[in-house]
């Protein structure tokens, strides 16, 4: 499985009813369990994004679906990045020679 890292904030409304948070990453992880994928570690910060959540799903695909998905109900805006293990890492860098 791929690893992908989610930056998210919350939007106005997410912000209105934000004691509801914890139920709609509850919802989130059973969405993204249904698909094929599951929700390693979810955080809070304090910065410039709201939650970082870190996650493994089949594909670039179920990735994105997840991500149309969480920023479709208009509680969160995500900016989602593929992350390469540091196994990976090592062998891209190295085969640059």
């Amino acid at each position: 499985m791929t690893t992908y890292v989610a930056l998210v904030n919350w939007t106005d409304q997410g912000l209105r009813d934000v004691a509801a948070s914890p139920k709609r990453l509850d919802a989130a992880r059973k969405q993204l369990e249904s698909m094929g994928g599951h929700l390693d570690r979810a955080y809070m910060t304090m910065g410039e994004y709201d939650l970082v959540l870190i996650y493994e799903a089949p594909d670039d695909a179920i990735a994105a679906r997840l991500s149309l998905m969480l920023n479709g109900q208009g509680n969160v805006r995500t900016k989602t990045m593929k992350a390469f293990p540091e196994a990976a890492y090592r062998e891209i860098v190295t085969a640059l020679g």
